[in-house]
């Protein structure tokens, strides 16, 4: 019997960011933007691979609708704060990332002086309203500093997060709003639930530094990839009595920064919460902890960057070799014409799972069970799905065709970590966007490789 192939593939589905995803009627890979939409397999054709795919029109939907969401739950629950959406630089930093997010509304939160300088540079060409806010996040040099002071001297609204006690005396002459980072001791269920964390000030010290010059934002960070709701909700508990505590020597408190942690359904199975249960629950807590509580409402700021960044890249890599994982077993290595340890460093580093599919041959019934290996030389150079099965087509049932494979949510984290591992070049990128294509980076060639080297 014939498989419902885009149920199959778990493309089309709200629950795990597929929406714009479909499958032609000759089972190839297509991009729905609107009424406009873009065959994979025919980008592949003009553009080649290792091939990265932006799509900025997912970008600014995301975007779009958080800040939707948390307005419309903060009118039908009558909140009285504001919401501010802070896109977390450090996720991804291309241009092509970066201006979509600004064009749906978005704020800044930068954690290095050469972030900040992107925010400097943008200002300088006129690319936003000056009236755009900047979040001021990790250890401040004195470079970090100075830049965060010039900007701030030409009407920028920039607002560092003290860490330390030493960025505490180094701002308490700072003319503009200061933040101040939490380190809560409250740990919850996430992929990066450590023991100890060296950022802010712990709950004792921070209650016992008195009145802080133009304090207005709590930041807290709890952690990243948060996998349940309540991961989100309980530590913006907590923020909201150390808010309300902090009040009492700084009136001017108006703010909790909840920092990032929204989570992405990479692997694309079992129930994962939505940005609307999430953010109902952090409205109405906030409301009800207030009310209860006489303390004036504050506006709320979420920096979620993988959860806009994630979903609007894929990244496709030609399937060069097949080979038997074990002598007499039925599972093949699949081995691309790219490397995870360079463009999808999150496989190698953190064990990363993610949602695979054929770009081609998308309606094919006889499926290989598969592991991939990438084409450097080192054999952690591999996605194993963490020892599960990957289905992927037969290539001896291909005559002789090529295949293709997509890798999905690639968007968050996977360009600013790249790496140049055995001197492979990096993938090229193009945007896909309002029906055009546009080469953003073209495949590295060995000369340019090699002058990154000294060559």
């Amino acid at each position: 019997m014939q498989k419902n192939f885009k149920r199959f593939w778990k493309l089309g589905v709200e629950e795990y960011n597929t929406q714009p995803f479909d499958i032609t009627s000759d089972g190839k890979l297509v991009v729905k933007e609107g009424n406009y939409q873009y065959n994979i397999f025919e980008l592949i054709k003009k553009y080649g691979s290792p091939l990265e795919v932006v799509f900025p029109h997912i970008l600014e939907s995301r975007v779009r609708d958080l800040i939707d969401i948390f307005n419309a739950y903060i009118k039908l629950h009558a909140y009285k704060g504001k919401f501010f959406y802070h896109y977390a630089m450090k996720v991804n930093q291309n241009k092509e990332f970066v201006l979509p997010v600004v064009s749906e509304g978005g704020h800044f939160d930068v954690a290095s002086v050469n972030e900040l300088w992107l925010v400097k540079k943008m200002l300088e060409q006129e690319k936003f309203n000056p009236k755009i806010r900047v979040i001021c996040n990790g250890p401040k040099n004195e470079a970090y500093i100075k830049l965060i002071e010039e900007l701030k001297a030409k009407g920028l609204t920039v607002i560092p997060i003290i860490e330390d006690y030493k960025e505490l005396e180094r701002f308490k002459k700072y003319k503009g709003e200061t933040g101040i980072r939490l380190n809560m001791s409250l740990k919850i269920k996430s992929h990066w639930d450590k023991r100890f964390n060296r950022y802010g000030f712990h709950e004792d010290e921070i209650l016992k530094l008195g009145k802080l010059r133009n304090l207005s934002v709590l930041h807290y960070h709890i952690s990243s990839q948060i996998e349940r709701v309540d991961g989100l909700v309980q530590p913006f508990k907590h923020a909201l009595l150390i808010y309300q505590k902090l009040r009492e020597t700084n009136p001017g408190l108006d703010t909790i920064d909840m920092g990032g942690g929204a989570g992405v359904p990479y692997e694309k199975k079992g129930k994962f919460y939505t940005a609307k249960t999430a953010i109902n629950l952090i409205v109405r807590t906030a409301k009800k902890f207030c009310d209860k509580n006489n303390i004036k409402h504050p506006n709320l700021i979420v920096e979620w960057g993988r959860y806009v960044a994630s979903p609007a890249q894929i990244s496709i890599f030609k399937i060069i070799a097949d080979k038997a994982v074990s002598e007499g077993g039925k599972r093949k290595w699949y081995v691309i014409d790219g490397s995870f340890m360079n463009d999808l460093l999150d496989t190698w580093s953190i064990k990363w799972k993610w949602h695979v599919t054929p770009v081609n041959y998308m309606k094919e019934n006889k499926l290989q069970s598969v592991w991939f290996a990438g084409s450097s030389c080192d054999s952690d150079d591999k996605y194993t799905a963490g020892g599960g099965n990957i289905f992927m087509p037969k290539l001896d049932d291909l005559n002789g065709e090529e295949l293709y494979v997509a890798f999905y949510d690639t968007g968050a984290y996977q360009d600013p970590l790249a790496s140049h591992h055995c001197l492979l070049s990096s993938p090229a990128k193009i945007i896909c966007q309002n029906g055009e294509i546009k080469l953003a980076r073209r495949r590295e060639t060995s000369e340019e490789v090699g002058k990154q080297f000294g060559w």
